[in-house]
């Protein structure tokens, strides 16, 4: 009778891996689809009831509170110590905090970015109203705009739009709109580098034990930052089409980022790919940490009342993502 033959330890390790990778794909992908399914039928603009409204509302407290705690206790970390062991391994001791300021780099490029396209906005704006002053009936609206029944019915508009929830469209501040959306790009671009790199130690880290537990600590905050995303998305009232492409692209990048860490593995690594690599981390890791202060945050808290219920929401994602990581670390 012939002897059953036993796989190579090495096959068996790359169908562990490839595993790990579906398996963190399909998890992700359906904790950020979860939200979608449970808000089907409701439309882009206006169509939100009020008790859904305000559970959205309380939910985004609870994503301010995981992505405030992701970037302070988990991105943030993880460019230092990556940055500080590359230079290490460079045999560079370092006199400058060169982690820091590329997280300060990180930071100010999406300030930057945004100032440009603002002033951009605001350039086109001037040109515009410089062009309808050229008009023959341009100086008919401002003598209808002084009329005292127009004034009257314009403040009544202004003041009931100030009291709107944010999450109606009511055609408000376009810059405002653009600012939002510049910074909801971001957040999703900088996600995605980051996961990217995350899953890349996964592809590079042996099988055991502890690439067992790297696994599975990615697997359930993946799919708890997918979650969050898939909240922030849906309050700021982009297309279905949108918010399903940014969700593909965040479940996609860590597998594809594990993909190419199998295949880095058979190579030699060169301490200056890695330096490149922490450098790419640490500006995506202050791009985030700056949308989270000037977006995330702001938002989730903007709004008036249930403010102690708000921040004991935020106070509880933060917690949830500090318990993931000291269990699963």
């Amino acid at each position: 009778m012939a002897s059953a033959q036993v796989p190579p330890a090495g096959i068996v390790e790359l169908d562990f891996k490839l595993g790990s990778v579906c398996l963190l794909f399909s998890s992700t992908l359906f904790c950020g689809f979860a939200l979608l399914w449970l808000l089907r039928g409701t439309g882009k603009c206006g169509l939100y009831s009020e008790s859904r409204y305000r559970a959205l509302d309380l939910l985004g407290c609870w994503a301010a509170g995981v992505f405030l705690a992701s970037s302070l206790l988990n991105m943030v970390p993880n460019h230092v110590a990556g940055m500080t062991e590359t230079f290490s391994n460079l045999g560079v001791t370092l006199r400058f905090p060169v982690p820091e300021f590329i997280l300060a780099m990180g930071f100010l490029l999406v300030l930057v970015i945004e100032q440009v396209v603002l002033a951009h906005r605001e350039q086109s704006s001037i040109h515009m109203a410089e062009k309808q002053a050229l008009l023959v009936g341009s100086s008919v609206q401002p003598h209808d705009q002084c009329h005292p029944q127009y004034s009257h019915q314009y403040s009544r508009t202004v003041h009931s739009r100030s009291e709107a929830p944010r999450g109606k469209c009511f055609g408000g501040d376009a810059e405002v709109s653009s600012l939002s959306t510049v910074r909801v790009f971001v957040l999703v671009f900088s996600l995605s580098l980051c996961s990217v790199f995350e899953g890349l130690a996964v592809g590079l880290q042996e099988a055991g034990v502890k690439g067992l537990d790297l696994s599975l600590s990615l697997l359930f905050r993946k799919g708890l930052t997918a979650l969050c995303l898939a909240i922030k998305l849906t309050q700021d009232q982009l297309r279905r089409v949108a918010v399903t492409t940014c969700l593909l692209l965040f479940s996609a990048t860590c597998p594809l980022g594990a993909v190419l860490g199998i295949g880095l593995r058979q190579t030699h690594t060169a301490p200056q790919y890695q330096l490149a690599c922490s450098t790419l981390q640490g500006l995506a890791a202050g791009s985030f940490l700056y949308v989270t202060a000037m977006e995330v945050l702001p938002y989730a808290l903007s709004s008036g009342g249930q403010r102690i219920t708000k921040v004991t929401l935020l106070l509880t994602g933060f917690t949830a993502v500090t318990v993931l990581l000291l269990c699963l670390n």
